[in-house]
């Protein structure tokens, strides 16, 4: 992570650079790992009973991809991220999760770094991707009300000129409250929908995952500083 002088605002901002997307990457993989069998029980509930699996092995399998690829700006990394968990998860969250990596990485396209506010614009593309794929909007008990409340704080944050940092934990606590606001929903989508009312009462699994992408962003914003 270096920094990139505003030549508006003769400033110094931090910036995200291929580094950061890695380090992120590998925490998203290190929390699916340890929630993997959390992810599993809550779908489990209303699902497939299979999302912390092919989530843990679609984040080994882009670890892996990742390291290799030590030379791509952060906009192809997240591209390359994308792909590979096309190619390797089961079930919906492969092409949701994958297309919302591939679509921010799009947004991103060959900078070798880029500030806080494109950050927010990758993010709303992957959002935009999300719900392109699955068609799902706030209120459908799915990965969406985690992830848009997270941007929407990201958002409010970064343009308040608030640090990385600040805003990627006001991101997380957003994807929180969103993940917890499911469990009285009733789901309209996917395969939880077939439930109809006995899917109230459960936490999604797919908001729940959303969450942990949130909370290793904010790790990583807060170990590379403000």
């Amino acid at each position: 992570m270096g920094r990139l002088r505003s030549a508006e605002a003769g400033e110094d901002l931090r910036v995200v650079d291929t580094a950061f997307v890695r380090s992120w990457v590998e925490d998203i993989a290190q929390s699916i790992e340890d929630q993997r069998d959390y992810l599993t029980q809550l779908d489990a509930a209303i699902g497939d009973a299979d999302h912390g699996t092919n989530m843990q092995r679609g984040f080994s399998a882009v670890v892996e991809k990742v390291a290799a690829a030590d030379d791509l700006p952060p906009g192809k990394v997240l591209t390359t991220v994308g792909m590979t968990l096309i190619s390797t998860v089961g079930g919906a969250s492969g092409p949701l999760y994958g297309t919302a990596f591939r679509g921010a990485g799009k947004a991103l396209g060959e900078a070798e770094a880029f500030e806080p506010k494109d950050l927010v614009h990758a993010l709303r593309a992957a959002l935009e991707a999300i719900q392109g794929l699955g068609a799902a909007a706030e209120g459908d008990k799915t990965m969406v009300d985690a992830f848009a409340p997270a941007v929407q704080a990201l958002d409010r944050s970064v343009a308040a000129g608030e640090t990385l940092a600040e805003a990627t934990s006001r991101a997380r606590e957003a994807a929180e409250g969103g993940m917890r606001a499911t469990v009285p929903m009733q789901a309209r989508k996917g395969r939880a929908s077939y439930l109809g009312p006995r899917s109230v009462g459960h936490q999604d699994p797919g908001a729940t995952s959303t969450a942990l992408v949130f909370s290793a962003l904010e790790r990583v914003a807060a170990r590379v500083g403000p």
